[in-house]
């Protein structure tokens, strides 16, 4: 079984569309740098994508360093600043589409958002 995680940054409190929109950003990224027989198979199933959070910039950076480790696909999403936060900021990680045991190595004691 394949999945998607996005972790969203808490402390930054963005408004829900503007989360919605990062995790839109990060989770298209992510598919986009993907093998295509992965993301074939993870359409197949149902494109599952978990919405997690992190408490800060420093936990979005250490699991996104731990997905590339693990040679997961990740994308991590800085914003332009035009809108709610300043230019340059980490908002948001999508791990995957993977298999769900290899991003639960990473993700599994995040609470969703």
């Amino acid at each position: 079984m394949y999945k998607q995680v996005i972790i969203i940054r808490s402390d930054l409190k963005l408004p829900r569309g503007k989360a919605c929109s990062q995790a839109a950003h990060a989770s298209v990224d992510a598919v986009l740098k993907s093998d295509s027989k992965i993301v074939q198979a993870w359409r197949e199933a149902g494109m599952a994508k978990i919405v997690v959070k992190v408490k800060d910039e420093k936990e979005l950076v250490k699991l996104f360093q731990q997905a590339k480790d693990n040679d997961l696909t990740a994308a991590l999403i800085t914003d332009a600043g035009k809108t709610v936060v300043a230019p340059g900021t980490k908002t948001c990680v999508a791990i995957g589409p993977a298999e769900e045991e290899l991003i639960d190595e990473i993700t599994e004691k995040l609470s969703l958002l």
